[in-house]
């Protein structure tokens, strides 16, 4: 790995330029802030607090207003749990993502593993979607290449909302990239256009705090398969555990968590606070040489 004096390492990206809805995005200059929504009674970090419609709704569109580039949607979370039956989880998110659509060219992507609720939110206005089972549904990836849609793919081991104790890896980023290479291939096999795709390590996904830090410090193997990678890290147990911090504390632990990711190589950071994550991301903007000041008149 090298890089000029004073630059991070940045692997090369196959097809930087990407469309998305309305949003045209240059990822060789640009990062993306990915916020998040959840429409569920249980969810990792609000617990809920986003459940009612009216308040997800109105947490997608005050995250826009905020600067967000896109918007995560999900109605069903990846812990462990009773399954979520797929007209339910599709009742939670597709409302959202119907008005969301409606009110703002903001990016939408729906957190989800099956192909049917994938479908239908793509056809309500969603233009990603952001698989953390690493396609576990065999149809997901026709259904997206059906829709010209994009698609996350996640590093996960356990079947959805499945326990996955202990996990054990031998080499933990080269184990986590040959899975997102060979999802990879599948999804293209699938007829996912290649600059269509997105991959994501999964940090905390069948991890555990040890192996999140080495992924994050190993972040450029990952970025090296060259497709743009999502460092998914806001607020997650490896940030509490590393800081000794409980989830309502780790904001400051998850902005280094995702300008470590970034200087390592990923392009998008999915986080809670949007104000501050856009904020953190704007500066390393500026800092990496990506974009102008917004004023430049210190001492001009």
């Amino acid at each position: 790995m090298h890089a000029a004096p004073g630059t991070p390492y940045l692997p090369p990206l196959a097809h930087p330029r990407r469309q998305l809805g309305s949003r045209q995005f240059d990822f060789d200059r640009q990062i993306a802030v990915m916020a998040i929504v959840n429409r569920t009674p249980d969810s990792f970090y609000d617990q809920g607090a986003t459940f009612a419609l009216d308040r997800a709704v109105d947490a997608a569109l005050a995250a826009a207003e905020a600067g967000a580039d896109w918007v995560d949607i999900g109605g069903a979370k990846f812990a462990p749990g009773p399954e979520i039956p797929a007209q339910e989880e599709l009742d939670r998110v597709l409302p959202v993502v119907e008005v969301v659509a409606a009110r703002s060219d903001v990016v939408i992507s729906v957190d989800t593993f099956r192909a049917s609720v994938a479908e239908a939110c793509i056809a309500a206005g969603a233009q990603v979607v952001n698989d953390t089972t690493g396609l576990s549904d065999p149809d997901l990836a026709g259904v997206v290449a059906a829709s010209g849609a994009s698609l996350v793919i996640t590093h996960s081991l356990a079947a959805p909302r499945t326990p996955y104790p202990r996990p054990q890896y031998d080499d933990v980023a080269a184990e986590v990239r040959a899975f997102l290479e060979d999802r990879v291939e599948r999804a293209v096999a699938a007829g996912v256009r290649p600059d269509r795709l997105f991959v994501d390590p999964g940090h905390d996904l069948n991890k555990n705090t040890v192996q999140s830090l080495e992924l994050t410090r190993r972040m450029a193997e990952i970025a090296e398969i060259g497709i743009p990678t999502l460092a998914a890290v806001s607020n997650k147990d490896f940030v509490g555990e590393s800081i000794g911090a409980e989830k309502r504390d780790r904001l400051e632990g998850s902005l280094v968590a995702a300008t470590a990711s970034v200087l390592f190589g990923a392009r998008i950071v999915r986080m809670h606070d949007v104000r501050a994550s856009v904020a953190a991301m704007r500066m390393l903007e500026a800092v990496l040489g990506f974009r102008q000041p917004v004023w430049a008149v210190h001492n001009v």
